[in-house]
């Protein structure tokens, strides 16, 4: 799958050439515009997988150019980006087309899990199979089974959404953050350490040994990343 493309438009230059360094890292193919004007016809041009998009620009006003694009067919996710915090702009900018709204200042992380999530509703991934191998388990997701040595074994919906998280996103490395976002809603009264939770949860069943893991791999500093060894049984 070739790599997802962004379209920043933002007229600062220092928050502009840090968002792009820092997508550029994370392995997104970048372009950039620093005025309405310009990000307009990039975005006619490119057809981007998604568009950041700042609230206030040079030569207009990020809502009406969000309602432009919108206007003239252009479908790829917009998450705006604004200073202000008040809530009657951001009903405004969901109003005008708007997929997600980020207020500054915002965490690096915060903002990819948002770029994540969008990217991965508008470019959806494969859906798992059936019936796959997962470590040392078979797993069928329709019926939401899960058995080890032909032993059944207990789950939750929960670990069984999660574990098709991680298999139709295999090799990857996806952040806690993003977790948080795609299984869990980023509900407010969610933590983290519950995202830590499931993931011991899933490797006392798929890991030989759970203590070392080997198929569901902590990625210090970045998150989790199950290996590709899943297949059809």
């Amino acid at each position: 799958m070739p790599k997802p493309r962004i379209l920043i438009i933002e007229d600062d230059p220092a928050m502009r050439m840090g968002l792009q360094d820092n997508l550029e890292v994370e392995g997104y193919l970048i372009e950039s515009a620093a005025t309405s004007k310009a990000g307009f016809e990039s975005a006619l041009q490119l057809g981007p997988d998604l568009i950041v998009l700042d609230l206030m620009l040079p030569d207009g006003n990020g809502l009406d150019l969000c309602r432009r694009m919108r206007a003239e067919g252009i479908e790829s996710p917009i998450i705006m980006l604004t200073a202000r915090g008040q809530e009657i702009d951001k009903v405004l900018g969901l109003e005008m087309g708007a997929d997600d709204y980020v207020v500054k200042p915002f965490g690096l992380r915060e903002l990819l899990a948002r770029i994540h999530a969008q990217l991965r509703r508008y470019r959806p991934a494969p859906a798992s199979n059936r019936n796959v191998r997962v470590g040392a388990c078979e797993v069928d997701f329709v019926r939401q089974q899960m058995q080890r040595d032909n032993y059944p074994l207990e789950a939750s919906a929960r670990e069984f959404e999660l574990l098709r998280y991680f298999v139709d996103h295999a090799g990857q490395v996806i952040s806690r953050d993003v977790l948080l976002i795609e299984i869990w809603g980023h509900q407010r009264e969610i933590v983290t350490r519950t995202v830590d939770n499931f993931i011991l949860r899933l490797r006392k069943k798929i890991e030989p040994d759970p203590a070392n893991p080997r198929y569901l791999l902590t990625i210090h500093g970045s998150g989790y990343k199950l290996v590709e060894n899943h297949a059809e049984p």
